[in-house]
């Protein structure tokens, strides 16, 4: 089996990458079905709403994956990174792209027709499951998600949520733990459910009690400790 990279116990990134699920073999005559695109930062890899045409596998990159409400509100709803699909529901139902995903920055991918897709899964079962594995996971994790928020004041969510980050996108700095994909504070309120402007007071309290660093395209999490009291006890925080 080709490597795993787990990233967490229930985060937003709570998966094993479907490329790292697949043999070896499997994955090297996946990508040979397509062709290599490059795109750049903040470029849209596929629009909501729109007719589907291929999938695409990511080889080097993070994407952010959101959806729109018909009032304007845009839900971040996943990070997809090297060894991700995506694509491949609106490949296997016909029906049109549910979310949009866009570059975080540059990135490589393969693109892959679905007839061609759809072809190479009827005559490999494994993989096959593999996907299907893959979307049972993906649709735990959301439903967990879901749950977990449910209880959740914004000030909660937003500590879960820089934690998660900081484990699957951290990197160790003098300062403390960058991370690593550059989202905005529109983008991390998506993924909260709440107001830019309530993300940006929490963000601001966290900041004065030194517990973060924000900057243009940049966040660095000082005192993760404090996030973590915050999360299991907000009381204490």
């Amino acid at each position: 089996m080709a490597a795993a990279h787990l990233t967490g116990d229930g985060g937003l990134d709570d998966r094993v990458p479907f490329l790292a699920r697949l043999e070896d073999g499997e994955g090297a005559s996946l990508r040979a079905l397509g062709r290599k695109i490059p795109f750049a930062a903040r470029a849209t890899l596929i629009h909501q709403n729109e007719p589907a045409a291929h999938v695409l596998l990511i080889l080097h990159g993070w994407t952010k994956v959101t959806a729109s409400a018909a009032n304007g509100y845009e839900a971040l709803l996943a990070l997809r990174g090297p060894g991700d699909i995506i694509g491949e529901s609106a490949a296997l139902t016909g029906r049109p792209r549910s979310a949009t995903v866009t570059a975080l920055e540059p990135v490589r991918a393969v693109a892959i027709e679905h007839e061609r897709f759809r072809t190479f899964l009827a005559g490999a079962p494994g993989v096959a499951l593999q996907l299907l594995a893959l979307t049972s996971d993906r649709t735990r994790a959301a439903d967990r998600r879901r749950l977990e928020f449910a209880a959740m004041s914004v000030r909660e969510r937003l500590a879960v949520l820089l934690q998660d980050l900081a484990r699957t996108h951290g990197r160790r700095t003098a300062e403390g733990v960058e991370v690593a994909v550059p989202l905005t504070k529109q983008e991390l309120a998506g993924a909260v459910g709440a107001s830019r402007e309530m993300v940006q007071r929490q963000l601001k309290e966290l900041r004065e009690r030194g517990v973060v660093l924000t900057g243009r395209r940049a966040l660095v999490i000082v005192r993760p400790d404090v996030l973590r009291r915050i999360a299991e006890s907000p009381d204490a925080g």
